[in-house]
């Protein structure tokens, strides 16, 4: 078996989300550690530990949706499936993100480009596949090769509202994007949102979840190592109480 890494790594000081979302990270090194070692142990000196370390740790200052993370129903919105409760990231069914995996390659659409249903169903007769219930659809767009690059929120294109929902009405309860959203970019939607004035159009894709209770994944990476199909999806979400999503090490599990 080969492993595929989708997922992008955390980190600080880069573009990667918005610049209230950014999250940050203080990195404490072994000679901190060593001093956190000396307060629990009264009367140890660092020179008693092995070359004076004690352990290296993390303090991250983040939101669930930095990094590869597995939107929860809940954070489109609070119902869904016709009015019941919209799912939690804790309560969101484990067998949903474990399954085979399904490659939409939209590389050549635009950036800010909205995909259709029709869309869908011409990538899946161009690769050959049927999707069958809990499939997990990956979309790649070509948006991660910008990752933490300037113009990164501004990359790819985005699923819209009837894609969404053709992908949900063939049992497809996972989906992912290697953008940072589903849906298009902000940028091209305020843009047509002020010549419109159709509120119908913001964040179309992540609302068809009011109408089909499903999760899709965020800032996944290197989907154009995948096939179209013939792979395993492996996403399982980290487990937070009541929260609207999870970080996760989305992996592709190939044959070999």
């Amino acid at each position: 078996m080969r492993i595929v890494d989708l997922s992008v790594a955390l980190k600080a000081g880069i573009a990667s989300d918005p610049p209230s979302m950014l999250p940050r990270i203080k990195y404490l090194d072994h000679h901190d550690g060593a001093k956190e070692f000396m307060a629990w142990f009264p009367g140890l000196k660092a020179e008693q530990l092995p070359d004076g370390e004690g352990g290296a740790i993390e303090q991250i200052t983040f939101t669930t949706h930095n990094g590869t993370h597995l939107d929860a129903p809940w954070h489109f919105a609070s119902t869904q499936d016709g009015g019941k409760p919209a799912l939690k990231i804790d309560e969101v069914p484990l067998e949903w993100f474990f399954s085979s995996g399904v490659k939409l390659d939209f590389r050549q659409k635009p950036d800010g480009y909205v995909c259709q249903a029709d869309d869908v169903k011409r990538e899946l007769d161009r690769i050959g596949y049927a999707l069958k219930p809990l499939d997990i659809v990956l979309v790649n767009t070509g948006a991660a090769a910008f990752y933490g690059a300037p113009n990164y929120l501004d990359k790819g294109c985005g699923m819209g509202r009837e894609a969404t929902l053709y992908l949900l009405r063939q049992g497809v309860r996972v989906t992912g994007i290697d953008g940072w959203s589903w849906d298009a970019p902000f940028s091209f939607t305020h843009k047509r949102f002020l010549e419109t004035g159709d509120a119908s159009i913001i964040w179309e894709g992540h609302k068809a979840g009011r109408e089909i209770g499903y999760c899709h994944m965020e800032k996944l990476a290197n989907l154009e190592q995948l096939p179209p199909f013939g792979f395993k999806v492996a996403c399982f979400p980290v487990k937070i109480e009541a929260a609207s999503a999870g970080w996760t090490r989305c992996v592709a599990m190939l044959d070999v």
